[in-house]
């Protein structure tokens, strides 16, 4: 049955959802990688390789791409830093808020992966960055 009742009504609605679709998955892949590596950057290696190792083997690809363990922890003691590392990895795909990205990759994170392993994660960090992640594991 056609949603609309008009063939060239549906074959639009249908191409547009297909690049829309598109458009948010290669959008929301972005999102994802430029949290994780700041997060992955903030860490102690085997902090970092802990946390890699719960993560699906799609998404642990993108966490250890450009990985480089002998450069970490990265020294961003504050939010406003910790958000910059992000806005800049997400430069050239269309403005994002580097806070809400934190707050919703670290809500997947909170529901994915083990509550003990969230918790060190979000030990290992600052306080001010600590609480926007700890607010989404309680949510």
């Amino acid at each position: 049955m056609s949603a609309t009742g008009l063939d060239v009504f549906d074959k639009t609605l249908q191409t547009t959802n297909i690049w829309l679709d598109e458009i948010m998955t290669e959008m929301a892949w972005h999102v994802l990688g430029a949290v994780l590596h700041a997060l992955r950057d903030r860490m102690q290696p085997d902090l970092a390789a802990h946390l890699g190792s719960q993560l699906p083997i799609l998404v642990r690809g993108a966490y250890y791409d450009q990985y480089q363990p002998s450069k970490t922890p990265e020294k961003l003691r504050s939010l406003d830093e910790f958000l910059a590392k992000i806005k800049a990895e997400l430069e050239f795909t269309r403005p994002v808020d580097s806070k809400e990205a934190f707050r919703v990759v670290s809500k997947v994170l909170a529901h994915h992966v083990g509550e003990g392993q969230m918790i060190k994660v979000w030990e290992s960090l600052p306080a001010e960055i600590r609480r926007v992640a700890e607010a989404q594991q309680a949510a």
